[in-house]
């Protein structure tokens, strides 16, 4: 396999993109005037997922925008929004869920709202080593035995399938594509978990095209290398998977507050996670897939020397990236302009649970004023009452 040294990013990406109509039916019921609207757009990027380096990828994009919004006369400049996912779960299903759309929350306050899914996640092309099951664990593997493997098999591609290199490649693509389609210089990028070392270390690369970052549980951490380590890909799986089981176990184990989710919106939110994977969604009993990621960078050093503004949200009861870790990025970031919100009564899955209304009014205040609760920097807490 290729080694790769140094940090520096370099970018090719080719901008031609297939852009797919609105799609009326997509909608909330209400009249097609005053409801977002849908579109599919399709990103081409020459990949630098190892798994799949040099061959074209192409990034899916989605669009929610109420009918006025592109047709208005004024500027979409500050008013343009990406939002960027985390390690396992595509952005339509993390932020576009039936009953519980981050998204249409910003599209019907104006906001022309994508998101994008990664090299290997959701509607996105998937380097073709994630077709084989063997290519999972052994331990991930054994959840197929025997019904769809005989046994635990050896891998046809051993090396995690992406970097968080190809991934802030794949994001530039879709950078890029939103500033040309919408004639703006700088996006607003929001991101949950990985998605904070994504974005997080986009804009580090790129501050001049990010006007503003919001970060749920944004998996920081001060030890993390600057540089890559001494074998790009590194070995491994390539891949990772889970299973209707694995959803319900994790999510479980973080509930701290009577009724914090609701029922239905789970139900919707997996539903979608296997639409979002119909290969995977034919593995034992449904599977959602998603690439093994090599990861390095947005360091301490990196983050001190950030000024992009930002909204970090860490959830009371988040089980996957510990809320202290939220407060060292609040310490360890370089701007002026930080906040840092205390979500009560939420996991790590914050945005489908029922505190999600307040986590949505934080972050279009921000968007809209650059404050929470008419603070611009600072600490507080949300979601007790």
């Amino acid at each position: 396999m290729k080694r790769r040294h140094g940090s520096l990013l370099r970018i090719s990406v080719t901008l031609c993109a297939v852009s797919l109509p609105f799609d009326a039916s997509a909608q909330a019921p209400g009249s097609s005037a005053d409801r977002p609207l849908s579109a599919d757009h399709y990103v081409r990027v020459v990949s630098k997922a190892p798994s799949m380096e040099g061959e074209i990828a192409l990034i899916y994009v989605r669009e929610r925008v109420l009918p006025m919004t592109t047709l208005r006369s004024r500027t979409l400049e500050d008013r343009v929004v990406l939002f960027v996912h985390g390690a396992g779960t595509p952005a339509e299903v993390s932020f576009d869920a039936p009953g519980a759309s981050w998204m249409a929350y910003l599209a019907n306050a104006g906001y022309d709202v994508f998101s994008m899914d990664m090299t290997g996640y959701g509607r996105s092309t998937r380097p073709h080593p994630m077709n084989d099951p063997c290519n999972l664990s052994e331990d991930q593997q054994r959840d197929f035995v025997p019904t769809m493997l005989p046994a635990p098999c050896a891998p046809s591609y051993g090396f995690a399938a992406t970097t968080i290199e190809s991934d802030w490649h794949d994001l530039d693509g879709a950078v890029e594509y939103v500033r040309a389609l919408r004639g703006v210089e700088r996006v607003h990028l929001v991101a949950w978990s990985l998605g904070g070392p994504r974005a997080g270390g986009y804009a580090a690369l790129h501050p001049e095209k990010v006007a503003s970052l919001t970060l749920l549980s944004p998996a920081y951490a001060r030890n993390r290398p600057s540089t890559p380590p001494a074998q790009v890909p590194a070995p491994g799986a390539a891949m990772t998977k889970q299973s209707r089981a694995d959803f319900d176990a994790l999510w479980n184990g973080q509930l701290g507050c009577a009724n914090q989710y609701e029922p239905a919106i789970r139900e919707s939110v997996w539903t979608a996670m296997l639409e979002s994977d119909p290969v995977g969604a034919t593995w034992g009993t449904g599977v959602r897939r998603a690439p093994r990621v090599t990861t390095w960078g947005w360091s301490t050093e990196a983050v001190s020397a950030q000024r992009t503004p930002v909204l970090l949200i860490a959830p009371e009861t988040d089980g996957q990236v510990n809320p202290e870790r939220v407060a060292e990025l609040y310490q360890d970031y370089g701007a002026e302009k930080k906040i840092l919100v205390r979500l009560a009564c939420s996991s790590h899955n914050a945005m489908w649970e029922t505190n999600r209304e307040k986590l949505f009014a934080a972050s279009l205040e921000w968007l809209e004023s650059g404050t929470v609760q008419g603070m611009s920097s600072g600490e507080l807490s949300l979601g007790k009452d």
